[in-house]
C-alpha cells in the first residue's frame, strides 16, 4: 500500500512536469497515468541510479521515464 502511495505522488508530479516540459496538455488522470507508467519505466531503466541517489534518482528516473512514454505516445499515437 505505501509503494502504490508513493508511486501515486511521484507519479503525479513527475507527470506535471513532463507534460510541461514536453509541452503536451492532457487531462488530470492521464498526466498521473503519464507520471505513475514513467515512474515505472524510468525505475526499471535507472535502477543503479536510485540505489545510489534514493528519493532524489527515483523522480528523476520517473520524470525521464513519463518523457519517454510522452515520446513514445506522440510518435506513435497521433
Amino acid at each position: 500500500m505505501a509503494l502504490f502511495l508513493m508511486l501515486l505522488i511521484i507519479g503525479a508530479a513527475a507527470g506535471f512536469l513532463a507534460t510541461r516540459i514536453m509541452r503536451v496538455e492532457t487531462d488530470v488522470p492521464t498526466t498521473v497515468a503519464i507520471g505513475m507508467g514513467g515512474a515505472v519505466v524510468g525505475w526499471l531503466l535507472l535502477r543503479l541510479l536510485m540505489a545510489l541517489t534514493g528519493a532524489i534518482g527515483t523522480f528523476v528516473g520517473a520524470v525521464s521515464g513519463a518523457m519517454l512514454l510522452i515520446w513514445l505516445w506522440r510518435r506513435y499515437m497521433s
